[in-house]
């Protein structure tokens, strides 16, 4: 179950991840050509961030292969963990590029600031170019943190973010040129500064979350409420506690006792235990390892 579950999932991140590809490679070279024959330098820029998107899918691609690899004898808990690696250096990236982006836009604005002349407009073709990029990432954008959500990835849901900073990149195209038809050459350049801060934000929490990971953080209240539901729809089980669950990349963990009846053989008393796992892989979207303690229903060992 565990490995079906796994399976699944890694296929589902990487066709859509592959999507990403495709489309920031397209994007990336249709920005970049009619950025470098317009002259519009806001779009060009938006162009070479479309690149850094392709490096964070290869990026992704890696942390998922390597994160879904089997267990063995040095990683018996697997390698998950190589998956949330991967959000970390996606929401570096991401820092990186909205602090590329506050520097850009602020050089900019000093230089527009000291240059005389009138503005000189930018042919329509940004402005389509602009829109064209803003739909396409952010409908990736959706698609991606679907996915990411369902099957509980932390890199996808890092490229996620990184599809939708492109789409704030080329929003700012878009301001760039409408303010520039008013005659305010500095819209471009405050916009894309609040879209680094912005994106700058997002990768804090990225990195947030990570650290909450590798610091052994038990899984969301969600997931939690759900766990404790499938424990107690099982009616042979008199009474649990010592509930303790973490995750590892994309993979919960987690054990509890129960108690059952003390006059169950130990055969009995295994079914049940046996019972609750697989009850909670066939509910439990993200693949579960559990470790069931059995005791008898007996006042002393109550909570």
């Amino acid at each position: 179950m565990r490995d079906s579950k796994t399976q699944a999932a890694g296929r589902q991140i990487a066709n859509v991840t592959y999507v990403g590809v495709a489309t920031n490679i397209t994007l990336a070279v249709v920005k970049s050509l009619v950025g470098l024959l317009t002259g519009s330098m806001a779009l060009l820029a938006d162009g070479i961030h479309s690149v850094s998107d392709t490096a964070t899918d290869v990026v992704v691609l890696l942390g998922v292969q390597l994160g879904a690899r089997e267990p063995d004898p040095e990683h018996p808990y697997g390698h998950g963990r190589m998956e949330t690696f991967a959000a970390v250096i996606v929401a570096l990236v991401l820092v990186a590029v909205g602090a590329v982006m506050i520097r850009q836009a602020s050089l900019a604005i000093a230089q527009s600031a000291s240059a005389e002349g009138p503005i000189e407009a930018l042919p329509a073709s940004v402005l389509w170019v602009a829109l064209v990029s803003v739909a396409a990432k952010e409908l990736l954008y959706r698609v991606t943190r679907k996915i990411a959500v369902a099957t509980g990835s932390s890199a996808l849901y890092a490229n996620a973010w990184h599809h939708r900073s492109d789409a704030f990149s080329s929003v700012a195209v878009v301001i760039g040129f409408v303010a520039m038809k008013f005659g305010y050459a500095h819209g471009d350049g405050v916009a894309t500064i609040a879209v680094g801060l912005m994106i700058i934000l997002v990768a804090v929490k990225i990195i947030e979350g990570c650290l909450h990971e590798f610091a052994e953080r038990a899984v969301d209240s969600g997931t939690m409420e759900q766990i404790k539901q499938i424990i107690g729809a099982e009616q042979r089980i008199r009474q649990w506690h010592k509930l303790r669950t973490r995750c590892a990349g994309r993979e919960i963990f987690m054990d509890l006792h129960i108690l059952v009846d003390p006059q169950l053989n130990i055969t009995e008393a295994h079914e049940i235990a046996e019972s609750l796992e697989n009850t909670m892989h066939a509910q439990m979207t993200r693949p579960v390892n559990i470790t069931v303690h059995i005791e008898p229903d007996q006042p002393q060992l109550r909570k």
